[in-house]
């Protein structure tokens, strides 16, 4: 019998699939080719691979990077590095040393191959689907599980189909492209959709411009995002010396998609993301003019050499404005002796920049927070509040075009008014992989190798098995699209992430410092936790430490009006159920200190997921839907309980 004619996602899953059928199972499991983690998760995504006790990863390959928290401030970063060098050693994984640059650039470049899967223990590793790979962010432990040989599942998604026609104007980039697709899908409501970059549009953009479009799709809270693979594709892997690792993959003619948006590249302007969030859009022609105090340009969004050497050319021969502030952070030592050897990086000294590590830095609080009330541009993906480090900032999301013009006169300026010539993809990158280590054991180990393990890496706390029922306080209430950096703080804080009753100690800091202390108080008393949430709860990171850390503060549930979909895999896993009002108008009932009681909790996961909760003289009615291996994982108190 003839197939239909596919998509490239559907291509791709086909290939993978282990578990469950896409036309009748709401939840599919799939091969994981390759993994990557990065520090600010990975030290726990280790610790947890070596309690599955598995002597070597089983998957084609893993990659462990760090990337997140390079400043050494203290003894806890630098002591998680190399205990993520030695568990790299061990057991068979690729270690990128801190300096290299950010994971996902440097995978783009070193590893990445078309119709290949990957997982990784950060939310904006879709940035893979820009050479057609299935590429999806995931907690710690799934990547343990996808290490050891396990299937990853996602929901059966439905497939959205972008159409691109036309050529971008000058002046205009990739970046506007994803924030015109944002302007358009918003940061809620696209839980288990895949959207697909199609159309005669796609062959005009370079590989980096795809990869910054499907890594910025995050923001929408998609699975992921892919692009064909095809010459252009072909193109980039060539130049950096793995033409072996390219094939053709392309949608079959007639494929069909679930939805279709289109976009004529050709009628683009310049946009930016106001603050705060990656949603809320306006144009550049309406800030213009607005007085800015701060610049920073690069992150694993816009860091390649395509971006920067464009930001070089708008401001040779010129000097940023005296009154901003400007940093450059360029995504790995690939791109910065490629800067170094055609002149740019000289350049963008002279012109005033600050040339920042090659690493995530400023995008995650970690380092060049704004001062006080500032309005700081900024090419990378996220302005949540707080998230540069200072509160009272106002972040927007930009360009690097409109980077570069606005740091000339410390206003926002349309890149349109002087725009400069496209940079035309190389055909040879400088290979220099000296910085991966473990290359020729990589899936192999070193069995006899040592793990370091400084004062600041605890055991990873597990659950237990779930009651028939609860009775809870309210812990918490908060609003709408409450973000991971809300429920567990980066910048500062991460370096804490190795040891769950120290970082626990800041959990929901931003909104309720005392939520760790009353947490206690009430698991002392026997009670449960519950935190009740708005609408798109838990965006962002990937971080599953803002589910792991509330797990171990005795929280036993989340009932918001929805929740995202890394975030809902990662209180799972980690036995938190995660149930949504059956009435909106029910979250208005609820207040923080309320003695709640669930008393048929556990029949409820077991049956259809409906549960009713009763609070304050009344009864609500909640619902929560689980497949048979997420309803397994939750009565066992979740993932690494079930191993057990």
């Amino acid at each position: 019998m003839k197939r239909p004619p596919l998509n490239v996602t559907r291509k791709i899953l086909a290939a993978h699939l282990v578990e469950g059928d896409p036309a009748k199972d709401a939840e599919l499991g799939i091969r994981i080719d390759q993994t990557l983690t990065q520090d600010a998760t990975g030290t726990m995504a280790y610790l947890q691979f070596e309690s599955m006790d598995v002597p070597h990863v089983r998957n084609e390959l893993a990659v462990s990077y760090v990337d997140h928290n390079t400043v050494q401030i203290g003894f806890e970063n630098a002591d998680d590095h190399d205990f993520l060098a030695s568990v790299a050693k061990k057991f068979g994984i690729v270690y990128s040393k801190c300096g290299n640059g950010i994971c996902h650039q440097l995978h783009l470049e070193r590893f990445g191959k078309p119709g290949k899967t990957l997982l990784g223990s950060d939310s904006h590793t879709p940035t893979g689907g820009g050479i057609g790979m299935i590429a999806i962010g995931a907690g710690g432990i799934d990547i343990a599980v996808a290490m050891a040989g396990g299937a990853f599942h996602i929901p059966t998604p439905k497939v959205r189909g972008i159409k691109l026609t036309g050529r971008l104007p000058k002046g205009c980039s990739a970046k506007d492209v994803i924030l015109k697709v944002l302007e358009k899908y918003g940061t809620k409501g696209n839980v288990g959709w895949i959207f697909e970059y199609f159309g005669p549009g796609v062959k005009t953009l370079d590989v980096p411009s795809r990869a910054t479009i499907t890594n910025m799709g995050a923001e929408l809270g998609v699975t992921t995002s892919v692009f064909p693979s095809d010459t252009v594709t072909k193109q980039f892997l060539v130049a950096q010396g793995r033409g072996q690792d390219w094939v053709e993959l392309v949608a079959d003619k007639g494929a069909a998609y679930d939805d279709i948006f289109e976009i004529d590249l050709s009628k683009l302007e310049p946009l930016m993301a106001a603050p705060h969030s990656p949603g809320n859009i306006v144009t550049v022609k309406k800030m213009k003019g607005t007085k800015v105090n701060q610049i920073m340009i690069g992150s694993c969004t816009n860091s390649s050499y395509r971006d920067i050497r464009t930001v070089a050319l708008y401001l040779k021969g010129k000097h940023v404005a005296e009154d901003v502030e400007v940093g450059i952070a360029c995504g790995s030592r690939q791109v910065v002796n490629m800067l170094a050897a055609d002149g740019s990086l000289a350049i963008l000294v002279k012109a005033g920049c600050r040339i920042l590590e090659n690493a995530c830095g400023f995008c995650i609080g970690a380092h060049m927070s704004p001062r006080t009330g500032a309005i700081s541009l900024r090419t990378n993906n996220r302005n949540f509040e707080g998230r540069s480090g200072t509160k009272s900032a106002q972040v927007y999301l930009v360009s690097p075009e409109t980077a570069a013009a606005s740091a000339l006169t410390g206003k926002v300026e349309d890149p349109r008014k002087a725009p400069v010539a496209a940079v035309p993809a190389p055909k040879k990158f400088p290979i220099d992989d000296e910085m991966f280590l473990y290359r020729k054991t990589a899936g192999k180990g070193l069995k006899k190798t040592e793990i370091v393990r400084g004062p600041n890496i605890a055991p990873v706390p597990k659950g237990v098995p779930m009651p028939e029922a609860y009775k809870a306080v309210c812990a918490i209430k908060v609003g709408d699209k409450i973000t991971t950096d809300h429920i567990m703080p980066a910048g500062a804080r991460l370096k804490f992430r190795s040891n769950i009753p120290a970082y626990a100690k800041f959990v929901f800091e931003p909104c309720d410092p005392k939520f760790h202390d009353n947490c206690l108080a009430n698991r002392e008393k026997g009670l449960a936790n519950v935190i009740v949430a708005g609408e798109s709860y838990g965006q962002g990171s990937s971080r599953e430490h803002a589910a792991l850390c509330p797990m171990y503060l005795g929280v036993k549930a989340v009932i918001a009006k929805s929740i995202e979909r890394i975030h809902r895999a990662n209180l799972i896993n980690f036995g938190i159920v995660p149930f949504t009002f059956a009435d909106a108008k029910d979250y208005d009932a609820l207040e923080a200190g309320m003695a709640l009681e669930l008393p048929d909790i556990r029949a409820a996961v077991t049956g259809d997921g409906t549960a009713m909760v009763k609070a304050g003289g009344r009864t609500i009615t909640v619902k929560t839907a689980l497949s048979d291996r997420e309803k397994h994982l939750l009565l066992c108190g979740g993932l690494l309980a079930s191993l057990a």
